[in-house]
């Protein structure tokens, strides 16, 4: 049968091969403490367990695809109490099945390939997601690197007039993931200014928004007018949620309605059991701010550990992310086999685009006891 050749012609998906290299060294017999994806290993609240489990009805039915009103009325709530914004439940938020579902829709929801709007701007190093899926929406991808010099920040100023005639989305990730940089308000405001001059959706992935270690994040939200801002979040990192698949996507009016024709078609709605437990963690901020202070013991560990060890720290400001630069003479992938092969498994900076080769991320995800254990390992080799 015919695949669509696309999907068939993109480069693997870089994270397998670290997965195989994971599967080869548990194989052998190998204990690994693995750093390299960031899937919080702290345990969900008891109480939004207690609400899920409560919430699940005798007989199941199919969710709504827009979501329940109670949802869209807590998140708007959450997002008033945070940013101190004001918006309206029901025409401008929609719950996702986590955020990476509403980021992989957006070109097909927000862009028309074969318009005068064909190109989606997107940052490297990155998650991936945003350009595989404007690639499979059928649009040209422009990259941007995040260079270190410039805080990790893109430079808007390297996209030519002509070009900003072409772009349909902007991409921004901040807090920052490989990266952990933050971004300031005056970035925001900037890039929402060119929005309005140029006509692109702004697109800010904000799903570390909540995980921090001073003052807190500002928001896309926070601008002036957001006429042509779009926000994603997700209660994954948030509230330790991961396997729940909970989400929102905040924007104009226009694109909510774009999400509500999609989400039918997609087939894609979160269970009405895990939009009650949503609801319960969006209430409270002290399983949150708990959650914040096992990230910052983890965090000051391997702050001090890779001072003493000369590893230069070059991100760590938000997310549970270190960025870090490879000792001299290594490459990012040869850097990361070294320690895969002590069982310590990290992620290469290569993995998330050209722009982050010299460079390596620690996901501070295993136990505090792991990371101590971790430390001891990494004493031997670096």
């Amino acid at each position: 049968m015919q695949l669509n050749p696309v999907l068939t012609g993109m480069r693997p998906y870089p994270f397998l091969a670290l997965d195989e290299a994971r599967k080869a060294a548990l194989a052998s017999g190998r204990e690994l403490i693995d750093f390299s994806v960031g899937e919080p290993h702290e345990a969900t609240d008891a109480a939004i367990r207690e609400t899920l489990v409560s919430a699940v009805a005798e007989r199941s039915s199919y969710p709504k695809a827009e979501g329940l009103i109670e949802l869209k009325e807590a998140i708007s709530a959450w997002c008033e109490r945070r940013y101190g914004v004001v918006l309206d439940p029901q025409s401008e938020v929609m719950p996702t099945l986590g955020s990476k579902e509403a980021v992989f829709s957006l070109p097909f929801i927000a862009m028309d390939p074969r318009g005068k709007r064909d190109t989606v701007v997107v940052a490297e190093p990155a998650y991936p997601i945003p350009e595989r899926a404007a690639t499979l929406a059928g649009a040209r991808v422009l990259r941007i690197p995040l260079r270190e010099s410039n805080g990790f920040l893109p430079d808007l100023d390297e996209v030519s007039p002509p070009t900003w005639a072409r772009v349909a989305i902007v991409w921004v990730n901040y807090p920052n993931n490989p990266t952990a940089a933050m971004a300031p308000p005056s970035f925001y405001a900037d890039l929402a200014e060119r929005a309005d001059r140029h006509g692109f959706l702004v697109a800010s992935d904000e799903a570390y928004s909540e995980i921090y270690f001073g003052e807190a994040p500002a928001s896309a939200l926070q601008v002036k007018d957001r006429a042509r801002v779009a926000v994603f979040n997700t209660q994954s990192k948030r509230s330790s949620m991961t396997g729940y698949r909970t989400g929102f996507v905040v924007g104009p009016p226009e694109l909510i309605r774009g999400y509500k024709l999609w989400r039918p078609l997609a087939g894609v709605a979160i269970p009405e059991f895990i939009q009650r437990a949503t609801i319960r963690a969006l209430a409270t901020e002290d399983h949150v701010e708990r959650m914040r202070e096992v990230y910052a013991a983890k965090r000051d560990l391997f702050l001090e550990f890779f001072e003493g060890k000369g590893i230069r720290v070059a991100g760590s400001k938000a997310t549970f992310y270190l960025w870090c630069q490879v000792p001299e003479g290594e490459t990012s992938a040869g850097f990361a086999a070294r320690l895969l092969d002590r069982g310590v498994v990290v992620a290469p900076g290569s993995y998330f685009g050209e722009a982050g080769e010299g460079y390596f991320r620690v996901a501070l995800v295993p136990t505090l006891e792991e990371c101590r254990r971790a430390v001891e390992i990494l004493e031997e080799i670096l």
